[in-house]
């Protein structure tokens, strides 16, 4: 079956996010990552800001905020952060039925896991080049970025842990796994695209 959906899950830092954003516009088909959110906002009833910090990085165990979020009741018994999952389950579901499209995060991967359409693809790099585009990207002090990695980085673990029960980055939850820091954006977005093209 040829391929129409993509998914992109990434290291902060890596370009993932710039992968997956040249992927969609090579391909000439939808990129979903602010949209999403939006949806995800709409379909859960909470505000869209909230949704964008909570719906990769809830689960932080060692967050106060997240105990709270984590262990709160809600309406139907779901905690607030259960409630964003399940919409964006829903939203992603739906996206995936609907049109070809490049959706970055949020565990699309678990989430359309079931598809055989779905090329599930993980970017991944070194520190040193993460840090250096963390820098460059999101203007981070050149002598802190390290920090922000590493939070980032253990939060969106532990939340892809909690909602797939599989562990971040590892080799069998994709198709293709591949070294930004190596291969270069360019060559990441090409391999991806020929791959897309090709695998019937």
């Amino acid at each position: 079956m040829a391929m129409r959906i993509i998914t992109v899950s990434r290291e902060f830092g890596s370009g993932g996010h710039t992968v997956a954003q040249k992927v969609a516009d090579r391909l000439g088909i939808a990129y979903y990552d602010k949209a999403l959110v939006e949806k995800i906002a709409k379909e859960s009833g909470l505000d869209e800001a909230y949704v964008r910090e909570k719906s990769e990085y809830a689960s932080h165990s060692n967050s106060f905020l997240f105990g709270l979020v984590m262990n709160s009741s809600s309406t139907g018994g779901f905690s607030v952060a259960d409630q964003i999952y399940i919409a964006q389950n829903n939203v992603i579901k739906d996206l995936a039925e609907k049109e070809r499209c490049v959706i970055l995060g949020r565990c699309s991967d678990y989430i359309l896991r079931d598809r055989k359409d779905c090329l599930n693809t993980f970017i991944h790099a070194d520190k040193d080049f993460r840090a250096r585009r963390i820098v460059e990207q999101y203007g981070e002090r050149p002598d802190s970025p390290e920090k922000r990695m590493k939070e980032k980085d253990e939060r969106r673990k532990a939340y892809y842990k909690h909602y797939t029960g599989r562990n971040f980055g590892d080799l069998q939850n994709y198709h293709i796994s591949l070294d930004s820091s190596v291969l270069g954006i360019e060559e990441c977005v090409d391999i991806i695209v020929n791959a897309y093209k090709n695998i019937k």
